[in-house]
């Protein structure tokens, strides 16, 4: 059982699977684009805090596609771990990779959670004694069905399930933390929606901070009455 402890920078690794085209458009239990909103963000987010990151894909050439670019762009010097089995922990490449990373607890993104996500908790969890972290929001299944009865398992068997989010701002856990401070607010401005458009108003209209883009020149009402 997983323990009550809160994830820190420290103490966790993530893993993204099969974050390709082809996979996605199987995709039916989160709108696509959404769901690859929140998986960049939640890459920038491990890149924010230096979290050791696993990037893994299946059948890229002959089936799947090359992973979001805007994803690979966040890890430009990472190595992609390349698979045949739709179980990533069947890949000893992988299993090394989170070895050498050293932390017990993953957190998993991926396609499809009742597949790729879901094999590789399990046999993560019984053969390599890892604890499991699954991020709803930016993994996605064949059907909201297929996805939550697939979470449902997996919780069942140990897996805590968590958003990206919430990753995010565990990881942060206090704003007075100024080294990641400035770079979890362009991520909450770029890709938290209402309260990134929250933010942007807290900054300009009550803080009275500049924009953060510049524009042309805002010209003043002229009523044609």
């Amino acid at each position: 059982m997983n323990r009550p402890e809160l994830l820190t920078k420290d103490n966790c690794q993530i893993i993204f699977i099969d974050h390709q085209p082809q996979m996605a458009f199987g995709v039916q239990s989160i709108d696509r684009q959404v769901l690859k909103n929140n998986t960049v963000a939640l890459a920038k987010a491990a890149k924010a805090f230096n979290i050791p990151t696993t990037i893994t894909t299946v059948e890229t050439e002959s089936f799947s596609g090359h992973t979001y670019p805007e994803l690979l762009s966040v890890f430009p010097e990472n190595p992609i771990l390349e698979r045949t089995s739709m179980n990533s922990w069947d890949d000893l490449k992988v299993r090394e990779a989170l070895a050498k990373n050293g932390k017990k607890k993953v957190i998993v993104s991926g396609l499809w959670t009742e597949v790729c996500n879901n094999g590789f908790a399990f046999a993560a969890m019984a053969e390599g004694d890892y604890e499991i972290y699954m991020v709803a929001d930016a993994s996605g299944g064949t059907s909201k069905e297929a996805h939550d009865y697939s979470m449902q398992r997996m919780i069942q068997a140990g897996v805590v399930p968590v958003t990206w989010q919430q990753v995010m701002l565990e990881w942060q856990r206090d704003w007075a933390h100024r080294e990641t401070y400035d770079a979890v607010m362009e991520i909450v401005k770029d890709h938290s929606g209402a309260y990134g458009m929250g933010v942007d108003y807290a900054y300009t209209m009550v803080h009275k901070a500049p924009e953060r883009v510049n524009h042309g020149e805002t010209l003043p009402p002229k009523p044609a009455n």
